[in-house]
């Protein structure tokens, strides 16, 4: 059975369908409006120049790229990881010496 359904969610001033799975549905809605508050803080900050809409989609998509990309480094579990092998190895070797 197909468990995804048809959402809409508005962008850019324009609707969108959706095929997604039920439990993504908030996920989905949150980021259109993310992306939707987004584009408004371009579109007031840049009011003398009044850029287009692609403009705003692009400056929109970069920020996000950015932040998430940002926050995919400040993730990165691996010296955690390194330094936890480093103690458990140090652990076995004092347990086998005992």
């Amino acid at each position: 059975m197909d468990d995804k359904f048809l959402i809409h969610v508005d962008i850019a001033d324009d609707t969108y369908g959706l095929r997604i799975r039920r439990e993504d549905e908030q996920l989905f809605r949150d980021a259109a409006k993310l992306l939707r508050m987004t584009i408004h803080r371009y579109r007031q900050k840049y009011t003398d120049s009044e850029p287009d809409l692609k403009a705003l989609l692009a400056m929109a998509a970069l920020q996000l790229a950015t932040d998430k990309l940002y926050l995919q480094g400040k993730n990165d579990t691996t010296p955690f990881t390194e330094k936890i092998q480093q103690l458990t190895d140090e652990i076995s070797t004092c347990l086998k010496g005992s």
